[in-house]
C-alpha cells in the first residue's frame, strides 16, 4: 500500500463529512493530482458525489461485508496508478457494528490502511467543551493517528479565538480548516446523503461544485497535504492486480436499469461483473419503452423509486416486457428499491428524512400506483428507516447457485403487505429484518428480489449469476 492516504472522519454522524471530503477532493483535483476517493461502509450516495468532484468513480471500503483480505485488496486495486487515495468515514470515528469494539467503523479501516485521520467536529454548539472532545477522540483508543483537525459550523472569530485558546494547551495536533456558517453552503448540506447524484439537474449540479470549491477556501492546502503524507509508506505489494476489463471474453448482455430511481449500485460489484465477462447495457425503467435487445439477464438496484412511482406506473410499455421476459425465464437481480418495482405497487411519497431537509416538500402516501406485479406483494411506505448490515443461511437455491450464506446491508423505509403465502424466499437472516420474519430474497421464475444489498468481492455471487445467465443465452 504505497499510496499516500488520508481518511476524512468525524465525532458523531452530521458533522459535515461529506462536504469537508469534497472540499479537500476540489483542492487535490485542482492542484493536479490523480485521486482515488473511497467510502467506509455501505453506502451509495456520498461515492457518487465524490465521482462527480473527482470525474473518476469511488469504491466503498468495508471490512464486514469484504473482510480484511477483501478490503486491501479493493484498496490496492483501485490505487494503482493514482497519487492520493482519499477515504471518507461513516457515522462517527468509533462506530461500527456493536459498543464492544471498533470493529467495521472508520477507525478499524484506519488501523488496517495504517493511514493518517482528520477529524472534522461540528463547532455550532460548543466552544471550550470542544477542546475535552477533540482530547477524549486522541486518547481513547491506541493504534489509530489523528493527525488534524477541522472545526465546522464556526459562527464568529470570536467563537473561533475561545476554541483555539482552548486547543492552546491541551491539544497538540494541527487545526487544518476552520469553515465559517456559510448560507452558500446551505444548499450542499441539505441535499448531500440525501439525494442520488442522477437526481439532480445541472443548476443543482453546479451550486454543489461551487460549494466544494467555496468549502475549499477555508482549508489549509499545505497542512492536509503534509498529513497526508506523515504516515511511512510501506512496500508494494509483490502481487501484480489485473485492474482491465478483458474484452475478449465479454459474451452476456446484463441490462442495468440506471435513472432516477434506481441508481444504488456498489461500483466494484458493476466491475466485477465486466471483469468475469459480462457487457453491461444501461436501461431506464422510467424513460425507455422497451429493454435492450438480446439481453441475457437484467439488475434492477436499489434507489427511491416510490419519489417517481406516478411516471414509473405509466411506463407501461417497460412493465410489460419486464414481466413477459420474466415469465420466459431469464434471470434478474433486483435490490430494495428493484424489489419494490417488481411488486404490485407502490405507495407514492417522499421519505421523511428526505422530506424533513428539503423546504416546499410534500409527502403524499394517499395515491399508490401499479408496478409489475411480478411479486405478489404490494409496497407500502413508512417513516421507519430499516438500516442493518444482514446475515443469513440459503435456505433455497436461487440464481446465485449453491452458497450457504450471504451477507449485505439493508437500507429502505418501505415495507412488503399483503405478501401471498406461497412466496418462496432464498435467505433465511439471522441478523437484519429482510422482507417478512427475517426471510429475505422472493424467488419467482428466474427472479430473485431482495431488501438485502450484496457486494460482491470475495464471493461467488456474480460469477453464478453470469452462469445463470449464459445458461439462459443459450436456450
Amino acid at each position: 500500500m504505497l499510496i499516500p492516504r488520508i481518511i476524512i472522519a468525524g465525532t458523531t454522524s452530521g458533522v459535515g463529512k461529506t462536504s469537508i471530503t469534497l472540499g479537500i477532493l476540489y483542492i487535490l483535483k485542482n492542484l493536479g493530482f490523480k485521486i482515488q476517493a473511497f467510502k467506509v461502509g455501505p453506502d451509495f450516495i456520498d461515492p457518487s458525489y465524490h465521482h462527480f468532484v473527482t470525474n473518476s468513480p469511488s469504491y466503498n471500503l468495508d471490512s464486514w461485508l469484504m473482510g480484511k483480505k477483501g478490503l486491501i485488496d479493493t484498496f490496492e486495486k483501485y490505487t494503482i496508478g493514482k497519487d492520493i487515495a482519499v477515504i471518507e468515514g461513516v457515522m462517527g470515528l468509533f462506530d461500527g457494528i456493536g459498543g464492544k469494539n471498533d470493529f467495521a467503523s472508520t477507525a478499524h479501516i484506519a488501523k488496517i490502511l495504517n493511514s493518517p485521520i482528520i477529524l472534522v467536529i461540528d463547532a455550532s454548539k460548543a466552544a471550550r467543551s470542544l477542546a475535552a472532545i477533540a482530547y477524549g477522540f486522541l486518547n481513547f483508543e491506541k493504534g489509530i493517528h489523528i493527525k488534524g483537525i477541522i472545526l465546522n459550523k464556526i459562527s464568529s472569530n470570536r467563537h473561533f479565538h475561545f476554541i483555539r485558546d482552548a486547543f492552546a494547551n491541551k491539544i497538540k495536533i494541527p487545526i487544518v480548516g476552520v469553515v465559517y456558517k456559510n448560507k452558500d453552503l446551505i444548499f450542499s448540506e441539505r441535499h448531500l446523503g440525501l439525494i442520488p447524484r442522477e437526481e439532480l439537474d445541472d443548476k443543482k449540479r453546479n451550486e454543489i461544485l461551487n460549494s466544494a470549491k467555496i468549502l475549499s477556501e477555508s482549508l489549509d492546502a499545505q497542512k492536509i497535504i503534509d498529513l497526508i503524507g506523515s504516515i511511512p509508506n510501506e512496500k508494494l505489494t509483490k502481487k501484480k492486480i489485473d485492474n482491465n476489463i478483458n474484452q475478449n471474453i465479454q459474451t452476456i448482455k446484463i441490462a442495468v436499469a440506471l435513472d432516477a430511481s434506481f441508481n444504488f449500485y456498489y461500483q466494484q460489484n458493476l466491475d466485477i461483473l465486466q471483469k468475469k465477462g459480462a457487457q453491461l447495457i444501461f436501461f431506464s425503467p422510467l424513460y425507455d419503452d422497451k429493454l435492450p435487445q438480446e439481453i441475457d439477464g437484467i439488475i434492477i438496484g436499489g434507489g427511491f423509486p416510490e419519489i417517481l412511482a406516478r411516471n414509473l406506473s405509466k411506463n407501461i410499455s417497460m412493465i410489460r416486457a419486464i414481466k413477459k421476459i420474466a415469465e420466459n425465464q431469464i434471470p434478474i437481480y433486483a435490490e430494495c428499491g428493484g424489489l419494490m418495482y417488481l411488486s404490485k405497487s407502490i405507495e407514492e411519497g417522499i421519505p421523511k428524512y428526505v422530506n424533513d431537509k428539503i423546504p416546499g416538500s410534500k409527502v403524499n402516501l394517499n395515491k399508490t400506483y401499479k408496478m409489475t406485479g411480478l411479486i405478489d406483494a404490494i409496497t407500502k411506505m413508512t417513516d421507519k428507516l430499516t438500516l442493518n448490515y444482514t446475515q443469513g443461511k440459503v435456505i433455497n437455491e436461487s440464481i446465485f447457485g449453491n452458497i450457504n450464506s450471504i451477507k449485505g446491508h439493508e437500507f429502505h423505509f418501505s415495507e412488503m403487505e399483503n405478501i401471498s403465502n406461497d412466496c418462496k424466499f432464498s435467505y433465511y437472516l439471522n441478523k437484519g429484518k429482510g422482507i417478512i420474519d427475517q426471510k429475505d430474497g422472493i424467488m419467482v421464475y428466474n427472479t430473485l428480489a431482495s431488501y438485502t444489498h450484496l457486494h460482491f468481492s470475495n464471493t461467488k455471487l456474480p460469477q453464478e449469476f453470469i452462469l445463470k445467465c449464459k445458461k439462459f443465452s443459450r436456450k
